[in-house]
């Protein structure tokens, strides 16, 4: 008997949809309180996770989700050094 092998999700920040984990972003605060994107999603430090589209990185701005999931008010030129790193994605 084979058993299925259970699929990993998470929850978006921006849209507060349940995904796969391998078709979310992964948003990193690095020990050294730095924020970047994760590709790897193995990086050492606290993860939060967006949908693949800028709406929900706009959407995650709005409501304040990345805030709450690190538990810290975030600057906005990290912000802006996410966006930018989204758009590069998205090409």
């Amino acid at each position: 008997m084979s058993t299925a092998k259970k699929v990993p999700t998470r929850k978006c920040v921006g849209c507060s949809e349940t995904k796969n984990k391998k078709e979310l972003i992964r948003v990193l605060k690095t020990p050294e309180d730095e924020f970047l994107i994760d590709v790897t999603g193995k990086k050492n430090g606290r993860g939060a996770y967006i949908c693949r589209n800028k709406a929900c990185l706009l959407a995650a701005i709005r409501n304040k989700g990345l805030e709450r999931s690190f538990k810290m008010s975030i600057d906005s030129s990290v912000y802006e050094a996410l966006k930018k790193e989204f758009d590069e994605l998205e090409k």
